[in-house]
This record gives structure tokens, C-alpha cells and sequence, in this order.
């Protein structure tokens, strides 16, 4: 649903599982980092707002969007030897629509390369990335006037992790 039409931020409280006793894993891209700073932000306060332990959330960071699947690969590949120990791993980034058509390409890959992570793994990998024409976009959904969309991404996680 476009975010005009509904803000990313709202959330009927009681809908929403508890984290407690649930592990998370987030990988956050650099690039364009006062926008991921406030997904971040954002996400880890839904989580901890919600139940979700400060020690049970875990975090690393990538250069770039591209990076974004690599880095959730690399949290799942944590636990291969028995079970991932995250029950939801999430991806924070913003690519934003530039001169060139770098934007549909990234947006692509991180999309293909998350989808193919949720199927191989079973461990739900929640797709946190913002695709905005502007920067003033991206704005607005970090934050902004259509609330944000770490909070989002960290509900998802939450009714993901709860299945």
C-alpha cells in the first residue's frame, strides 16, 4: 500500500507479538546514512518497545544497498550449523532515484537477493529498503510525514518471527 495512503508508523499495538525471547538481526547500509540512521533508529525502538531485548538485537553494517543481501547471508550463515539464531533478520537501506538507471538495477538485485534468502533459509529476511524518486522521498518515509518505514520493517519482523 503507497505510503500516502497509509503512514508507515501506524500500527494497532495489540496486533503486534511480543519480541521477548526473539532474536534479530539488522544489516544497515552507509550510504545515504542520515536516512538509514533514522530506519535504524526507528527500528530498533519498535523492537525494543515491544519486548525485544538491547542484547538480542544484533547489527552490522554495509557499504551500500548491493550489500544488503550479502550481509543478511552472512547473519544467517551464523547459525548453519544447526539452526539460525535469529528469528528475523532485517535490511535497512534507501536507494534513491538518480541521473541514471543505477537505481532499478540495485533495487533488483536487492530484491531478487532477498526473496531468494527468505526461500533458502526459512528464516524471514524483511525487506527494509526504501525506493524513492527524491531525496525528499526518502525523507518522508524516514521520519518524515508518512511516519517510517524501520518501524515498518521491525513490525513485520516481529509478525514474521511469530509464525
Amino acid at each position: 500500500m503507497a505510503s500516502s495512503i497509509q503512514n508507515l508508523s501506524a500500527h494497532d499495538p495489540s496486533k503486534i507479538p511480543s519480541g521477548a525471547d526473539k532474536r534479530f538481526g539488522i544489516v544497515v547500509s552507509e550510504w545515504n546514512e542520515k536516512i538509514t540512521g533514522s530506519l535504524l533508529q526507528a527500528c530498533k525502538d519498535s523492537l525494543l518497545e515491544n519486548g525485544c531485548k538491547a542484547d538480542d538485537i544484533d547489527l552490522i553494517y554495509v557499504p551500500g544497498s548491493y550489500e544488503l543481501p550479502l550481509g543478511a547471508k552472512r547473519l544467517l550463515d551464523a547459525g548453519l550449523e544447526e539452526e539460525s539464531p535469529y528469528d528475523a533478520v532485517i535490511i535497512l537501506g534507501a536507494v534513491v532515484t538518480g541521473e541514471t538507471k543505477h537505481d532499478e538495477y540495485i533495487c533488483s538485485a536487492v530484491s531478487k537477493g532477498i526473496m531468494d534468502l527468505n526461500l533458502l533459509y526459512g528464516t524471514p529476511v524483511i525487506f527494509g529498503l526504501l525506493t524513492p524518486r527524491n531525496q525528499q522521498q526518502a525523507i518522508d518515509r524516514a521520519g518524515g510525514k508518512h511516519g517510517n518505514k524501520g518501524v515498518e520493517a521491525a513490525v513485520t519482523a516481529l509478525k514474521m518471527a511469530a509464525l
